[in-house]
């Protein structure tokens, strides 16, 4: 076999082990990485998904995705609240439900994609949209994600809007103060679904 030859396939068998081991699609990873911020104390919503295992079990490990009405359902106990549950909430109550079937049932829940909690940026920013975010996100790091403000943002007029038991709660930021250093306090920490408004 030439040289030139074997270093083709040289060359293809090394580019085939790279595409073998990296993700086949990148954005997948992503979410799996944020997952590990949430744990153990991060509160579920719909879209997350999670992976639910019982020990000496095959038909019971299984991917599960919270519903938009907050829950999910699962062989023998039907169907479970998540929303606003930990992962350990979510592990005790199919523990307790699974006893009536297997003796001390071993189960570990994780999540694999946090896909609820997000907010939104929307006005006068580079790139306005969705985000799905870390737990603990300001105002001023929602804002960098959407890339910044355009020239003609009203930078003293930003609200983040908030759902309040029902009803919607407009919260004030001032960015030009925020720059100045003053009035720090204003960069709360946002809530999943919170959108901020930028005229």
């Amino acid at each position: 076999m030439g040289r030139s030859v074997r270093s083709m396939l040289s060359g293809g068998l090394i580019i085939g082990v790279v595409l073998a081991v990296m993700p086949v699609h990148a954005e997948d990873a992503m979410p799996a990485s944020l997952a590990s911020q949430f744990e153990p104390g991060y509160r579920l919503g719909a879209e997350d998904v999670l992976l639910v295992s019982v020990w000496k079990d095959e038909q019971l490990t299984r991917e599960v995705v919270v519903r938009p009405d907050g829950m999910f359902s699962f062989p023998l106990v039907g169907d479970i609240q998540a929303e606003n549950q930990t992962v350990e909430d979510i592990r005790g109550e199919l523990v307790k439900r699974l006893t009536k079937y297997i003796p001390n049932p071993n189960v570990s829940v994780a999540v694999t994609k946090v896909a609820s909690y997000k907010v939104y940026v929307v006005g006068r920013v580079n790139k306005p949209g969705e985000y799905v975010i870390g737990h603990y996100t300001d105002v001023l790091q929602a804002l960098s994600l959407a890339g910044g403000l355009t020239p003609f943002a009203g930078e003293n007029d930003i609200k983040v809007m908030r759902r309040v038991r029902g009803g919607q709660q407009a919260i004030p930021f001032r960015y030009g103060d925020i720059r100045k250093g003053r009035d720090l306090e204003q960069n709360i920490l946002l809530q999943r679904g919170d959108v901020v408004m930028v005229p």
